[in-house]
């Protein structure tokens, strides 16, 4: 048990820098856009903080708040998106807003849909849901289009943080989940489904 805990500690303390990394590189890019929207971005990007650096520090948060953060993000990085890029976010967590969940699950899906699947000169959409299925059980699907960054200009550590949210899905959820991603055509999709009663399946 206690190796496991030390494992878990160590995996949530590479998400920290891996998200702060691509907000940042968000944030400075949008500078030379447009300083006013940058500014705005850094307020958003210290809410996100105090809930990494704080609510993270707990082994399960809402639903809910869970919910908030992400959207707070959607927010930072619509922000330097044109007109070309589509973003349609749901999201439905009404059938228990309490339920309890590990903290940042969810973000390495989202931030690697935004890395990868908009361009600066073609069209590009990004679709993804989370949904509260049924008693206990939370589904997350993207599906994006496929532009994948170079090693040259991906310098955010490309797959940690899709490696690092399967092995935590591994320690916290054992036999309670399903974690699948990959490239259909010229699209790129992933599922994450948690059952979070895990103590009842494990």
């Amino acid at each position: 048990k206690q190796k496991v805990e030390a494992e878990l500690k160590n995996l949530k303390s590479q998400i920290n820098p891996h998200f702060l990394f691509n907000t940042l590189n968000n944030i400075y890019a949008l500078i030379a856009i447009s300083p006013e929207k940058s500014q705005e971005a850094v307020m958003d990007l210290s809410k996100m903080l105090r809930y990494v650096l704080y609510d993270d520090g707990q082994q399960y948060v809402p639903i809910q708040k869970e919910i908030d953060f992400i959207n707070n993000y959607v927010k930072l990085m619509r922000l330097r998106l044109s007109s070309s890029v589509r973003v349609d976010v749901t999201t439905d967590v009404s059938l228990d807003p309490t339920m309890p969940i590990a903290p940042l699950l969810f973000i390495s899906l989202i931030e690697n849909a935004f890395k990868h699947g908009i361009s600066n000169n073609q069209s590009s959409f990004i679709e993804f849901s989370i949904k509260e299925t049924e008693a206990n059980t939370v589904r997350c699907e993207l599906r994006n289009s496929y532009f994948p960054k170079s090693a040259e200009h991906d310098k955010s550590g490309s797959g940690i943080g899709m490696e690092n949210t399967k092995r935590r899905l591994e320690l916290i959820y054992p036999n309670s989940h399903v974690f699948e991603y990959g490239v259909e055509g010229d699209v790129y999709h992933s599922l994450l489904i948690i059952n979070t009663k895990k103590e009842e399946n494990a």
